[in-house]
């Protein structure tokens, strides 16, 4: 009895197994890239359908549907470019692990900037908290209450980008293309009034704005209330200022 003869012509586009198979053949043995977009499409309804059942199942992190569906386009790209045709596995049992994986990767790098978002807002809430104008103050004059809110955190934002000289007090500061000389002699000249604090008050603003430790933590560190570290973070940033404004400091 004779062999059954491979089907030719139209028959072969009936047979999903084999049209797969020569674009695998086409993507790998023959460099015809146009056959990736091919088995991208085919595929992509499986993505699509992994994308829509993890953004139910999982928190999102503030990610909406179609972000899950770019996550999970990505995670099939790169299946496609790493599949090995000549193994036994099917595409599509290779690629759905690859898929999933994808997703979770970016939402745990998600997780993780929301996390260091949300303790950059908690660093920024107590600082606000120390700094914030007595009522006394905010009735009789709300013009200077507010300047001295905004002076504050000014000196505040100005200490923590000066966290990469911190160690060293140079004398003449590196210039790079995103400081100017004076944005830099300022920072100098800051960790040098910071070093002429009383213990306690400079061993909060190195930790606070240097190292980025909470209140919390430095109130834990010292043996003293979170309460008092607000006291002292807020009388430190009053001692700087007024040592930048002395008259000595200004002809230097």
């Amino acid at each position: 009895m004779n062999s059954p003869k491979p089907p030719l012509g139209i028959t072969l586009v009936q047979r999903p197994a084999w049209v797969e198979a020569s674009l695998w053949r086409r993507l790998r043995f023959e460099d015809q890239a146009a056959c990736r977009e091919t088995i991208f499409s085919n595929y992509h309804e499986l993505a699509r359908r992994i994308a829509s059942f993890e953004f139910r199942r999982r928190p999102a992190y503030g990610l909406e549907r179609i972000d899950f569906e770019q996550l999970a386009y990505r995670g099939l790209l790169e299946a496609i470019d790493r599949y090995d045709p000549l193994r036994a596995t099917p595409f599509g049992a290779y690629a759905r692990p690859r898929i999933r994986g994808a997703i979770s990767d970016a939402l745990a790098r998600s997780s993780e900037a929301g996390a260091r978002y949300s303790e950059r807002r908690r660093l920024e809430r107590e600082r606000m908290q120390s700094l914030a104008p007595t009522q006394t103050l905010s009735a009789s004059d709300p013009l200077a209450a507010l300047t001295d809110l905004a002076v504050g955190l000014a000196l505040g934002f100005l200490l923590e980008d000066t966290a990469n000289l911190a160690g060293s007090i140079a004398t003449e500061p590196m210039i790079n293309g995103y400081h100017s000389v004076s944005w830099n002699e300022m920072q100098v000249c800051v960790l040098e009034e910071i070093a002429h604090l009383p213990d306690a008050e400079r061993t909060v603003l190195e930790q606070h704005y240097l190292k980025g430790v909470s209140f919390t933590l430095i109130a834990d560190m010292l043996g003293l209330s979170k309460g008092r570290i607000s006291q002292l973070h807020r009388k430190a940033l009053e001692h700087v200022r007024a040592r930048l404004r002395q008259p000595e400091r200004e002809q230097a």
